[in-house]
């Protein structure tokens, strides 16, 4: 069994991965997708989406993070696959799940599920660009609008060289509305010889139970779930029933350094009320914090709050990673 932390576009950057692997029970992550279109992109672009890769590809808490490419041009997602893999992540990710309208309009992420023959020609561009010692991994939903090319879609990028495949329950149209269909992935792990990972609609230990009964998959991917109770992860292991307030507050108060140190004055106060939104799903008192918090923009204002509710009394923790902005 694994358990991989989700990519999630303006939510699960470095930042929150930082505070989720400190909590720990994950085994891996994939960073949020970088964008790849008609250029190589410079070196510092994979650096500022993946500052992991100044730490030999691994959190601070020794989580490998594997960098996601996003787009549409063979040539051009094996150049750039080339040139991530040679700051030494432990493998290469590829996305054909992004729903976002503004993404697929522009023939990346979902969009690319009705062409299995473009999802083939991008794969195996990108497996011959990578170091066979390096893994290349997919995500895929569905499909676009129904589920009828899925296992196609699953066996192109199988064939093309995935070494391992994430599926989504849910097609492009389906966007984040539950359920997901674990069923469909089952189809799927029947019709490919390479490792399935489930993923979608896991927010409890009986869910992640249900996934694996209905897809067949023993590991699974956590996106919202894991981010609105932080030792899903462990308890999905069956090592912790779930992690108190208090002790939560540490990680709290460590995410919150690192959010001042490399986050733009005008996101710091949003990220905070970010996290907490999605804590209200697990804990009272994340309901009660944000309802104090959410008319705070200004990050000193917030700050000063927190210093008041003992938040950060303490920082046990290294904030090392990111950029200071």
């Amino acid at each position: 069994m694994s358990l991989l932390l989700a990519p999630m576009e303006g939510l699960l950057d470095f930042v929150l991965r930082d505070a989720l692997t400190r909590i720990g029970g994950v085994d891996r992550c994939v960073s949020e997708f970088i964008r790849v279109t008609n250029t190589l992109l410079p070196a510092r672009v994979f650096y500022r989406v993946v500052p992991e890769l100044r730490n030999g590809g691994l959190t601070l808490s020794g989580v490998p993070v594997r960098p996601q490419l996003l787009g549409s041009d063979p040539a051009c997602m094996g150049d750039n696959a080339a040139r991530v893999a040679s700051l030494s992540p432990n493998g290469v990710d590829l996305n054909f799940g992004c729903p976002a309208k503004v993404v697929n309009r522009h023939g990346g992420g979902a969009a690319l599920l009705d062409e299995p023959d473009l999802l083939l020609r991008i794969m195996s561009a990108v497996r011959r660009s990578v170091p066979t010692e390096q893994a290349t991994t997919a995500k895929m939903r569905l499909g676009v609008n129904d589920d009828s090319r899925a296992v196609e879609c699953a066996q192109a990028l199988a064939e093309g060289g995935a070494t391992e495949l994430v599926v989504h329950a849910r097609t492009r149209a389906d966007a984040y509305r539950p359920p997901a269909y674990w069923s469909r992935i089952a189809d799927i792990r029947s019709a490919v010889q390479i490792p399935v990972v489930a993923n979608g609609e896991i927010w409890t230990v009986e869910d992640a139970a249900r996934c694996r009964t209905e897809s067949g998959c023993q590991s699974l991917m956590l996106g919202r779930g894991i981010v609105s109770n932080p030792a899903l992860a462990h308890a999905i292991r069956g090592e912790t029933d779930g992690l108190p307030w208090g002790s939560l507050l540490a990680h709290l108060a460590t995410f919150w350094a690192l959010v001042c140190q490399t986050q733009q004055r005008r996101q710091k106060a949003g990220r905070l009320k970010q996290w907490l939104n999605f804590l209200r799903r697990t804990y009272p008192e994340a309901q009660d914090a944000y309802m104090l918090v959410r008319t705070i923009h200004d990050p000193q204002a917030m700050d000063e709050w927190m210093r008041r509710a003992g938040w950060l009394e303490s920082l046990p923790h290294k904030t090392g990673l990111g950029k200071p902005i």
